[in-house]
C-alpha cells in the first residue's frame, strides 16, 4: 500500500562540514501540477536543474517554495594575482617619463600597486562535483523531511475521508430503502383522490396501474443510487490503495455530485430532499479536501 500524500508540507534539512554551511527549506501549498520556486545565492545557480531533477523523485503536484542558503567561512576563495610584467612595463615609461621631463621619479610601490591590473583579485575555481555532493544532501535531507509532513497529513485527510464516505453510504442506503415505499404511498394517494372524486368504490385498476407505472418511471433513481453507490465504493477504495490519486478522486467527487443532483431533481419525496441534500453538502466538503491531496 503506498501512502496518500497532502500537498501541504514542510522541510528543513541543514548540513555543516568544517566551515561551510547549507541549509535548505521547502514548503508548499495545492496547484494541479508540480511548480517549483527556488531561491537560492548565486554561486549555487550552476545547480539549479539537478535540484530540479532530485526534487522529483519526491514530489509530483503542488507549488513548492524552495529556500537555500550557503555559508563559507574556510579561508577566502579570492586570491591577489600580481602581474609584474605591466608593473615592469609601468616602471619603464615612467623613467623614460623622468628622462625627458628632468622630473624625479617618485613612484612608490604602493602607488605601482594601484596601477590598473598590477594587483588583480582571481576568484579559485570550486570543485563543482564536492560541492553538489554537499548540497545534494541537504536537498535530500529537505526534501525528506518534507515528505513525512505531506504523509502525516495525507493519512489525516484519508482517515476523515473514509469517514464521510462510510457516512454517505449511509445516506444511500436510506434513499434505497425510501424509493420503493414512495411508489406504493403515491398508488394509495392516487386511489383515494380517484375515489374522492368519483366517489365510487369501482376504480379501474388497469388505468390506475398505468398511472402508478408513469409516474414511478419518472422518479425512479435505481441506476443513479447505483451510480453512487460505485463511486462512493471506488473513492473509499483508491485511498486505501494510496499513492498520487488527487486527480482521479476529484473526478469520482464530480461524478457523485452529478448523481446526488439528479436524485434531488427526481425525488418529490420530503425525506429523500433532505438526504439528497445532505449527501451534496458531504460531496462539497470531500472535493475541498480531494484538492489538498497530491
Amino acid at each position: 500500500m503506498t501512502m496518500i500524500k497532502s500537498m501541504t508540507g514542510f522541510g528543513r534539512c541543514e548540513v555543516a562540514e568544517g566551515a561551510r554551511k547549507i541549509t535548505v527549506e521547502m514548503k508548499s501549498v495545492n496547484h494541479r501540477y508540480l511548480d517549483v520556486s527556488i531561491k537560492m545565492p548565486k554561486k549555487l545557480n550552476y545547480f539549479e536543474t539537478a535540484i530540479r531533477t532530485e526534487l522529483k523523485n519526491y514530489i509530483q503536484r503542488g507549488k513548492v517554495d524552495v529556500f537555500i542558503t550557503y555559508e563559507d567561512l574556510t579561508e577566502s576563495n579570492v586570491c591577489v594575482k600580481y602581474n609584474r610584467e605591466l608593473a615592469a612595463e609601468y616602471m619603464k615609461y615612467l623613467w623614460q617619463m623622468s628622462e625627458d621631463f628632468s622630473l624625479d621619479n617618485d613612484v612608490r610601490v604602493s602607488t605601482l600597486s594601484r596601477y590598473p591590473e598590477v594587483l588583480t583579485m582571481e576568484e579559485q575555481t570550486v570543485d563543482e562535483e564536492e560541492l553538489w555532493q554537499f548540497l545534494e544532501k541537504a536537498v535530500r535531507g529537505a526534501a525528506e523531511a518534507f515528505v513525512d509532513t505531506r504523509i502525516k497529513e495525507g493519512e489525516n485527510i484519508k482517515e476523515d475521508l473514509l469517514t464521510k464516505l462510510n457516512a454517505m453510504l449511509d445516506g444511500v442506503g436510506f434513499i434505497e430503502h425510501r424509493a420503493p415505499q414512495i411508489i406504493t404511498e403515491y398508488k394509495q394517494k392516487l386511489k383515494d383522490k380517484v375515489k374522492e372524486l368519483l366517489e365510487d368504490t369501482q376504480i379501474d385498476e388497469a388505468r390506475l396501474l398505468t398511472e402508478v407505472t408513469l409516474f414511478a418511471d419518472k422518479v425512479c433513481i435505481d441506476e443513479e443510487l447505483v451510480r453512487l453507490r460505485s463511486h462512493i465504493t471506488t473513492t473509499a477504495d483508491s485511498l486505501k490503495e494510496g499513492g498520487s490519486i488527487g486527480r482521479k478522486l476529484d473526478f469520482l467527487a464530480q461524478e457523485m455530485n452529478r448523481e446526488a443532483n439528479t436524485i434531488l431533481s427526481k425525488t418529490t419525496d420530503l425525506e429523500t430532499s433532505n438526504r439528497a441534500i445532505e449527501l451534496k453538502t458531504e460531496i462539497e466538503k470531500i472535493r475541498e479536501q480531494i484538492q489538498n491531496i497530491e
